[in-house]
C-alpha cells in the first residue's frame, strides 16, 4: 500500500510539474503578445533570442521555445532562417475576426447542392481568377519533376503499371508514408496505413466504417461542404458544432452532444474553411473526450504540412491510445491533385476499411503510388514543401493586405496559421450567393459561405483560396470584388 501511495504521489507531482510548465509558456506568450499589441515591440522588430528569453524569464530553454512556437502559431511572430524571430507583418491586424455562429437546431436542414454544383462548374474555366476551389495553382506544383518521375517509374516497371497492387496499398508507398510521418514520432507503421483515392475517399470510407444509416456525426461549423455531402449520401445526420476561428470546435458544446453522436469529423490543422490550428491542449482534451464516450474521430489532416510556423503541428492521432482516431491525409493539396493519392491510419477499424476498399475499387493505380513514393523517399517532397510554404505565406500576407485595403472596414477576416483558405464575414446586408453571380460576370469566383452549412446561414460570408500565382490581375480582381461588395451595401 505504501508503494502504491508513493507511486500516486509521484504521478501527481509529475502532472503538477507538467501543468506548471504549460502555464509558464502561455504566460510568457501573453506578455510578449501584449507588448506587440501596444507596440512596445513594433512591426518587423527582432525579438530576444530563445536563450536570452530563457534568462529573462528564468525558465527552461524548452519553455522559452514553446512560448515562441505558441506566438508563431498565432502568426504574431515569424522565424527567419539563421536570423531569429521577428514581429510578424500579420500581427497588426486592422480587421476583426469572424464571429462564432450560434447553431439553431430548429432551422430546416438543406445541403446547398445546387450552389456547390454551380461553383464546381467553373473548375475548367482557365479564364477565371480561381478564388473558389481548394486547388493549388499550377505554378505551385513541381510538374516537370513529377513528369520525369512518372517516365522513370514506367521504365523501371516490367508490367508498365498494369498489374494490381495489394488492397491495403502499394508497399513502397505505405513504407514511405510511415517513415515520412515524423510528426507522429513512430506511432504508426506501414501496417497501420491504407492507401486511398485521395483524402475525401478516406473520409467517406471512414464514415462508412464507423456509422450506420440514421446515425449522427459531429462536424465543425462552418464545415467543409464535402463532409456534408458524404454524410447526406450515407443517410447520416450532421450535427454542426460552434467553432472558434482561432481555437477550433467548442469542446463544451461537443461534450453535451457526444452521448448521442456516432462519430466526429474534424479538420484540426489549418481547418477548411476557417484556417485555424487547434491548440495542442484542445487536441488532448478532444481525444480524452472521444475516448471517454467511445466515439471515433475522423481527422482530416490534409493541410497539416502547409504550416507557417517553425514546425508541423501534431494531429489528434498523436494522442490517441485507444485506436479511435482515423487519421487521413493526401498529396492532393500539396503535390498532385489529379493523382488522387491519399491514405488513412484507421486504428482499430483497419480491417473494415480494407474490406470496403476491396468492394469499391480493389486497389489504387500503381503508377501514381510509385511516383509519390519516389518523391517521399528521395527528399523531393520535403524540398517542394519548403518552397510551397514560403509562397503560401507570402500570398497570405498579400491577400490580407488587399482585403484590408479594398474591402469595407467592417469586413471580418480569419487568421489562418497555415493552409491556403481565407474566411471572410461581410456586412449582414450582403448575400454572397448573389454577389457570386455578379463577380462571375467579371470572370472572378469565390466560394459563397452558404456552401459551408446545412442550415440557411453564413449568407454574408465567403471563402477565398490564395494558393495561386500572385499577379497584377489577382490584385485587380480583389479590388473589383471589394467594389462589388461596397456597391451592394
Amino acid at each position: 500500500m505504501a508503494q502504491l501511495n508513493h507511486s500516486t504521489t509521484s504521478g501527481k507531482k509529475r502532472k503538477h510539474a507538467e501543468n506548471l510548465k504549460e502555464t509558464l509558456y502561455l504566460k510568457i506568450a501573453k506578455i510578449i503578445e501584449e507588448q506587440i499589441q501596444n507596440e512596445t515591440l513594433r512591426l518587423g522588430e527582432k525579438l530576444p533570442s530563445i536563450r536570452s528569453a530563457q534568462k529573462l524569464y528564468n525558465v527552461s530553454i524548452n519553455t522559452a521555445k514553446q512560448a515562441y512556437l505558441e506566438l508563431e502559431s498565432r502568426s504574431l511572430i515569424e522565424s527567419r532562417p539563421k536570423s531569429g524571430y521577428y514581429v510578424s507583418k500579420t500581427s497588426q491586424r486592422k480587421l476583426a475576426l469572424p464571429t462564432v455562429a450560434k447553431i439553431s437546431g430548429t432551422e430546416k436542414e438543406k445541403t446547398p447542392e445546387d450552389l456547390i454544383d454551380k461553383v464546381f462548374g467553373t473548375i475548367a474555366k482557365s479564364d477565371f481568377t480561381q478564388f473558389a476551389l481548394g486547388i493549388p495553382g499550377k505554378n505551385f506544383l513541381p510538374l516537370a519533376k513529377l513528369n520525369k518521375s512518372l517516365i522513370n517509374t514506367i521504365r523501371r516497371r516490367n508490367d508498365g503499371g498494369t498489374n494490381y497492387e495489394p488492397v491495403q496499398g502499394n508497399e513502397h508507398l505505405l513504407r514511405e508514408v510511415a517513415k515520412w510521418a515524423l510528426v507522429l514520432e513512430g506511432k504508426i507503421t506501414e501496417d497501420d496505413l491504407v492507401i486511398t483515392s485521395g483524402a475525401m475517399n478516406a473520409i467517406y470510407n471512414a464514415l462508412m466504417a464507423v456509422t450506420k444509416p440514421g446515425d449522427s456525426v459531429a462536424v465543425e461549423s462552418p464545415v467543409y461542404f464535402g463532409f456534408l455531402q458524404a454524410i447526406q449520401l450515407l443517410g447520416l445526420k450532421a450535427v454542426e458544432i460552434p467553432t472558434h476561428p482561432i481555437f477550433g470546435v467548442d469542446l463544451d458544446a461537443l461534450k453535451k452532444v457526444l452521448p448521442n453522436i456516432a462519430a466526429c469529423c474534424f479538420v484540426t490543422n489549418f481547418n477548411n474553411p476557417l484556417g485555424f490550428q487547434m491548440p495542442d491542449e484542445n487536441k488532448k482534451e478532444l481525444v480524452r473526450l472521444i475516448t471517454e464516450y467511445n466515439v471515433p474521430l475522423i481527422e482530416d489532416d490534409i493541410y497539416g504540412n502547409l504550416f507557417f510556423g517553425a514546425e508541423r503541428p501534431k494531429p489528434c492521432k498523436f494522442y490517441d491510445e485507444a485506436g479511435l482516431v482515423l487519421w487521413s491525409g493526401s498529396v492532393s493539396k500539396t503535390l498532385a491533385p489529379g493523382y488522387r493519392v491519399g491514405w488513412i491510419a484507421p486504428g482499430k477499424f483497419k480491417d473494415k476499411i480494407i474490406r470496403q476498399k476491396l468492394v469499391q475499387t480493389v486497389c489504387n493505380p500503381s503508377l501514381y503510388s510509385d511516383v509519390i513514393a519516389d518523391f517521399l523517399e528521395h527528399g523531393r517532397y520535403d524540398h517542394h514543401l519548403r518552397t510551397f510554404r514560403n509562397k503560401l505565406y507570402a500570398n497570405y500576407q498579400q491577400i490580407q493586405r488587399a482585403v484590408e485595403t479594398y474591402f469595407p472596414d467592417n469586413t471580418k477576416i480569419s487568421q489562418p496559421k497555415g493552409g491556403f483558405m481565407l474566411w471572410l464575414e461581410l456586412d449582414k446586408r450582403i448575400c454572397t450567393e448573389d454577389l457570386y453571380d455578379a463577380a462571375g460576370s467579371q470572370k472572378i469566383n469565390f466560394a459563397p459561405g452558404r456552401m459551408f452549412s446545412q442550415y440557411n446561414q453564413y449568407n454574408n460570408c465567403m471563402r477565398l483560396n490564395y494558393a495561386l500565382e500572385w499577379t497584377d490581375r489577382v490584385e485587380n480582381d480583389l479590388e473589383k470584388l471589394g467594389k462589388l461588395i461596397k456597391n451592394s451595401i
